[in-house]
């Protein structure tokens, strides 16, 4: 016991010990009424997509994983909701996060087709911009480019609840 205080303390006092908390990454998680940040990243068909490019428009970010199985779950109603939009000031981005993304996801798409843009974010900077760490994680973004709210989990976004929502916040 006492050799293990004492490596401590001579780690600690040679800055061993430091190297472990310095290089640990600082996670700034984005709030609700934070301006969200903006991004760009390819598309399924190598297009660049960036946030800004939106703006005047209503935006769920959701950030997923082929390997979540919440994730999957909610993309049937992710679908939904999107053909319900459909005609609005309204755009779903789907943030694939996973490093080998651009391999695994068309397989997925094949299986689980979808209507909204699915895009990479295989080295995590928009990830790690936006402070996610739970999946899936969702930001829904006002016309002016702020966050109305943050979702950690998933949910029925084709519930009546959800669709009146977005319905209001693309008529504001």
């Amino acid at each position: 016991m006492r050799r293990l205080a004492l490596i401590i303390v001579l780690l600690v006092l040679v800055g061993g010990a430091g190297y472990i908390y310095t290089n640990m990454p600082t996670v700034v998680s984005v709030v609700a009424g934070d301006i969200a940040p903006d991004f760009q990243l390819e598309d399924t068909e190598g297009n660049p997509v960036s946030l800004a490019s939106f703006r005047g428009k209503v935006v769920m970010v959701n950030f997923w994983a082929t390997w979540c199985p919440p994730c999957i779950e909610e993309m049937p109603s992710m679908e939904r909701l999107n053909e319900v939009m459909a005609g609005d000031d309204f755009v779903i981005l789907a943030i694939n996060t996973e490093k080998n993304g651009r391999t695994i996801v068309p397989d997925f798409l094949k299986k689980n087709p979808h209507t909204f843009p699915i895009l990479y974010d295989d080295k995590a900077v928009v990830q790690q911009l936006y402070g996610v760490y739970k999946f899936p994680e969702s930001y829904i973004i006002r016309k002016d480019g702020t966050i109305a709210q943050k979702v950690i989990g998933p949910l029925d976004w084709s519930s009546t609840k959800a669709i009146t929502y977005f319905k209001s916040l693309t008529k504001g």
